[in-house]
């Protein structure tokens, strides 16, 4: 009988151990999902902050592009001598020779 009770004694004491291993593995299962879905988490945040930002970065070089071409097309027409003179005559009334140049104003008269 008292080797029963040792052995039994025994069993319950495996089962507890086997109880408490199965708790720990739960525990460091559970803190390790836990850690590997708030990476998970802190990635994807990370990944849509990038993203916009990328987004933004491409609208401003889209941006520069148009921009950029612009100004090309500028310098082609200022190194073009007849565009020149003909801002200068526009702008600053200078005339060729012989060419009168009257300024009209925009406002109404008071007549």
């Amino acid at each position: 009988m008292q080797q029963y009770d040792v052995y039994m004694e025994r069993q319950k004491k495996k089962k507890q151990r086997l109880i408490r291993r199965l708790a720990l593995f739960f525990i460091v299962a559970v803190l390790a999902i836990s850690m590997l879905a708030t990476y998970h988490v802190k990635q994807r945040i990370l990944h849509a902050e990038k993203k916009e930002q990328y987004e933004q970065l491409e609208e401003e070089l889209a941006a520069l592009k148009k921009e950029e071409k612009n100004l090309q097309e500028e310098i082609d027409l200022l190194n073009d001598e007849e565009y020149v003179l003909e801002i200068a005559r526009t702008n600053y009334f200078f005339s060729k020779k012989g060419e009168l140049i009257f300024k009209i104003t925009n406002e109404d008269g008071s007549y």
